[in-house]
């Protein structure tokens, strides 16, 4: 490709999805690509799918945890977008054919009750907007091969976002100690990982308005009823046929999900 541009890049991430095939950096070919301007790709991307029909239900925090940024080889959580498309119900197997080399990693989720609009958000004005706090995974599927980016080449790629599934048991915010919600990660039935909240930057409530204050730079806010994903507790985990990954949360219950054709 001659030139890269904010256009030239929505394309090529958009066939990459659509053809299930993964590619290079685009920050190797594009080096013009800041982080402005990956959030604008982002931005365009979500603008294509919404003309499509995709309706936006949420948006997702990642690489909220300093290990993970340090792991990646980056310095900064991110957002993205979720979508009806990406959703997945309970119980309901996840067709990895789909996609194209899926991880599944374990989220406290909180469903919107009021409207979070920054700047300014503070963590307890963040908390006092949520209806209900949910058990969560989040099945990301980079465009890029072996997930290997740089923060503007994931920011533009929508944060890895692909799919998600939330608990159908709502527990209500009041008197969660949410920084000290445990969650342990099976994979097949054997514990690959455990963390508490406090490994999405000390407590989910810091990354829900995180996403309040950064949104309100883009022009854009929280909306009730829209889903938020608070970040990875764990290291994710490949998602194949057969294989079935399970979190156990202390007061949210526990939830599965698993690969097939």
């Amino acid at each position: 490709m001659a030139e890269w541009t904010i256009d030239t890049t929505v394309g090529e991430l958009l066939r990459r999805e659509r053809d299930r095939r993964d590619g290079g950096r685009i920050t190797d070919r594009w080096p013009g690509l800041d982080l402005g301007t990956a959030y604008r790709v982002q931005d365009a991307v979500l603008d294509r799918k919404v003309r499509t029909g995709e309706t936006v239900v949420g948006v997702k925090l990642g690489l909220t945890s300093r290990a993970k940024q340090r792991r990646m080889g980056v310095d900064a959580p991110l957002t993205g977008w979720l979508t009806d498309a990406m959703t997945l119900r309970p119980g309901r197997p996840v067709p990895v054919g789909e996609l194209i080399h899926p991880r599944a990693e374990p989220e406290i989720a909180f469903l919107m009750g009021a409207r979070l609009s920054g700047p300014g958000v503070t963590a307890e004005q963040a908390m006092g907007a949520v209806e209900s706090v949910h058990a969560g995974f989040e099945v990301i599927d980079s465009r890029y091969r072996d997930f290997s980016f740089d923060l503007p080449d994931v920011v533009a790629d929508n944060a890895s976002a692909s799919r998600f599934v939330i608990s159908a048991q709502a527990v209500p915010p009041a008197g969660l100690d949410l920084a000290a919600e445990t969650c342990r990660l099976d994979v097949d039935g054997r514990t690959v990982g455990t963390a508490t909240g406090a490994a999405v930057l000390g407590h989910p409530a810091n990354a829900l308005a995180l996403a309040a204050n950064g949104l309100a730079e883009r022009g854009a806010a929280i909306e009730p009823g829209w889903i938020v994903l608070t970040g990875a507790l764990t290291d994710a985990v490949a998602l194949l046929p057969g294989r079935t990954v399970s979190a156990e949360f202390d007061s949210l219950g526990a939830l599965s999900i698993t690969g097939t054709h």
